[in-house]
């Protein structure tokens, strides 16, 4: 399908930005602790993150394949800003009706087997529970939870870390995974609402190991480019090690594991127009599977086109490898995404195979 005049306009755009705001200094100092304010303000002021909304609560009606389309962008560049987890945040809230920032955000909880819960206060709530390595905690402005209430999933909006026990973390890439812990700490009753337009916790994982997927798509590409363009710069008994064919070959399976995870990311991002909770189920488990497979593979090779310089800090291509090591494992890593992909698949059928892909494409 031919890309529509303002996706190619908007992804021209961000890339400009990245490319401008996101040099690798800018990456370094983020892995250092400091947040990267300069470039969420750059991000912020082009409406982006809240860009998926409706008019009516600060958005643009955005299409999501435009904006999962972006993270792709601002994985290539590694950006160190917590961008798909502002956009999930701004989607839950406003399907709730709860307050929105333009700040960043995070949103929670980003693992199966935490469990939070607000149950009533008087006029307030009390939230209980543990949000465990969540992206960018102590960082946010504001943190969007979905938590048990008494009748069922609610959308819980947090100012920052505002009673909660935090402990600080971070993934191999650097960046902040913050655990928070509330022991029954009160909200008022403007900031907790029930669940709205589909926005479950099963949904928010899926969507969020979608936005993994597609960061991850990104950062492969880059990762090829820098081996593509290490192996035409380095030379090796007189000429360019991109002229052995041991060396193309593995620059092809780099290729072609590249292309693939781009195409599954694709194919995930495809069926979020289509309210179809199945359909999602399906295309994101391939999608997360298969990006973290080919990740795993892709990381190897590139390293060994570039040999010990690829693991040093002064070289571009460890923040690439770092995060794409880190990222395949959150919103759950591809073993979990397979094993739910192999039980939704013998849930219809042994043979129904091949209508299961045909009827959910």
């Amino acid at each position: 399908m031919a890309m529509r005049d303002e996706t190619r306009m908007l992804l021209e755009s961000m890339e400009r930005l990245f490319h401008d705001k996101c040099t690798k200094e800018v990456v370094d100092t983020a892995e250092k602790g400091a947040f990267a304010t300069e470039l969420w303000q750059a991000i912020s002021e082009t409406g982006v993150p809240l860009a998926a909304l409706p008019e009516s609560a600060g958005g643009a009606d955005a299409a999501w394949s435009d904006l999962y389309a972006v993270l792709r962008v601002a994985g290539r560049h590694s950006a160190p800003v917590p961008l798909a987890e502002t956009m999930l945040a701004g989607w839950v809230a406003a399907a709730a009706g709860l307050e929105l920032s333009d700040g960043p955000t995070t949103v929670g909880p980003v693992r199966s087997g935490d469990i939070l819960r607000v149950e009533r206060d008087g006029n307030g709530w009390r939230l209980s529970g543990r949000a465990s390595r969540l992206p960018y905690g102590g960082a946010a402005q504001r943190i969007v939870l979905l938590a048990d209430g008494p009748d069922g999933e609610m959308a819980v909006s947090v100012n920052g870390t505002e009673g909660a026990e935090v402990v600080k973390g971070r993934n191999i890439a650097g960046e902040p995974r913050d655990t928070l812990i509330f022991h029954r700490v009160r909200l008022s009753a403007d900031l907790v609402a029930p669940v709205g337009g589909g926005t479950t916790r099963a949904a928010l994982y899926r969507r969020g190991a979608l936005a993994r997927a597609t960061m991850m798509s990104g950062a492969l590409e880059r990762a090829l480019d820098l081996a593509v363009t290490y192996a035409q710069e380095r030379q090796q008994f007189g000429r360019p090690i991109s002229k052995f064919q041991a060396v193309q070959q593995n620059l092809a399976v780099l290729a072609g594991q590249t292309a693939a995870a781009v195409a599954a990311a694709n194919a995930g991002i495809d069926v979020l127009s289509r309210d179809d909770p199945q359909a999602e189920e399906f295309y994101v488990a391939v999608a997360k599977t298969r990006v973290g497979e080919a990740a795993t593979l892709a990381c190897e090779i590139a390293h060994q086109v570039h040999g010990a310089i690829g693991f040093t800090q002064e070289y571009a291509l460890q923040h690439s490898t770092r995060r794409l090591w880190s990222w395949r494992e959150e919103f759950g890593a591809d073993p979990e995404w397979a094993a739910r992909l192999g039980a939704f698949v013998c849930g219809r059928g042994a043979d129904r195979l091949w209508a299961t892909v045909t009827e959910l494409s």
